[in-house]
């Protein structure tokens, strides 16, 4: 085995990052694209330092007429590579990017589950970080879309996805290709502009990349990382918070406002937050706090708009309420508290 500079770089991230344990089962998602022929090719290549036993599944989304050959040439390399191979086609072609990408976790999650898989491993980027930054930046966003993918996750119980290479950029995993002459399969929905990351990839990358920073790439890479550990921090300290501010008491006029239906809705809500102890803290973590308590309350993930008109009540004058949220709980200021209703 050629023992290569990427070769160690994964070798130590995945060491230092504690990404895999020893001995486990790790399911690898390979398209056939370069970034996924570089992954299996680095964690084959370090198989025998960690003991790992390694599967490959692929997805097919139907949405290409050559789809079902491009599954056939990843069945091909992993039998050439004596690796379990795992196909998962979609009952009618997806054209959607956010319902591919909702099928493809959801198949691969069933596949892990299905074969005793303990990881789920991903060939994204530091290019595919940095475009993720930009996509998410560019239709508004926190600094939670900015920390654009994580290390790991979980992705359902038992499984934990994991994206070894996010410190490699989309050029190093093309050069590693052509080096070892991994045969890849060229996606051409990679190169249609009406894909908004497309866009970005190919035009607006190359662009700063020529007029900006020739690193541009690993630079917003590692702004990435940076707000990712930062959300951690303040995550954590926004639920500290909150835990100190709610109550579970009852709102005064509560119980004698609301009927029967309505009662059992605000049983499952936190029914009060202490204004005095939110007064106390940075406006970044009263945002959090509200966040979290809406993602208690909605079905749908908060809005911007939702937030700020549940944080003014922090210094709101008493009696002042929030509209109606969706789903019909309101918000109403009642002395030192604010009240779900």
């Amino acid at each position: 085995m050629v023992w290569t500079p990427l070769h160690a770089k994964i070798h130590r991230t995945i060491r230092s990052r504690h990404l895999f344990e020893r001995n486990q089962r790790l399911l690898i998602a390979v398209s056939g694209g370069q970034d996924s022929l570089c992954l299996i090719k680095l964690l084959l290549d370090l198989q025998s330092k960690w003991g790992w036993y390694l599967g490959i599944a692929h997805c097919d989304h139907r949405w290409r007429s050559d789809s079902q050959a491009n599954a056939n040439h990843v069945e091909n390399l992993a039998k050439t590579w004596g690796i379990s191979f795992y196909l998962e086609t979609a009952n009618e072609p997806i054209n959607s990017e956010a319902t591919a990408r909702d099928w493809r976790y959801q198949a691969l999650s069933a596949i892990a589950q299905a074969n005793n898989y303990q990881y789920i491993v991903t060939g994204h980027t530091a290019s595919d970080r940095a475009e993720t930054l930009l996509y998410n930046l560019i239709r508004g966003t926190g600094a939670d879309g900015l920390q654009a993918l994580t290390w790991q996750r979980p992705l359902t119980t038992g499984i934990m996805l994991v994206r070894p290479l996010l410190e490699i950029t989309r050029t190093q995993t093309e050069q590693f290709c052509q080096e070892f002459k991994l045969p890849i399969w060229e996606d051409s929905t990679n190169q249609d502009l009406q894909y908004a990351r497309n866009r970005i990839r190919q035009e607006l990358i190359p662009y700063l990349r020529e007029n900006f920073n020739p690193q541009v790439e690993s630079a917003l890479a590692q702004t990435a990382e940076l707000l990712q550990a930062e959300v951690e921090y303040l995550e954590k300290a926004a639920q500290q918070l909150r835990e100190k501010a709610m109550s579970w008491s009852t709102c005064t006029e509560q119980s004698r406002s609301i009927g029967d239906e309505k009662d059992s809705l605000t049983r499952l809500l936190p029914l009060r937050l202490n204004r005095r102890v939110l007064q106390k803290a940075p406006l970044a973590l009263q945002r959090r706090v509200m966040r979290q308590v809406l993602q208690q309350i909605l079905t749908d993930a908060p809005s911007f708009e939702h937030i700020e008109k549940l944080t003014a009540l922090v210094v709101a004058p008493n009696r002042s309420q929030t509209d109606p949220f969706p789903g019909g709980a309101i918000a109403q200021v009642e002395g030192d508290w604010i009240c779900f209703k």
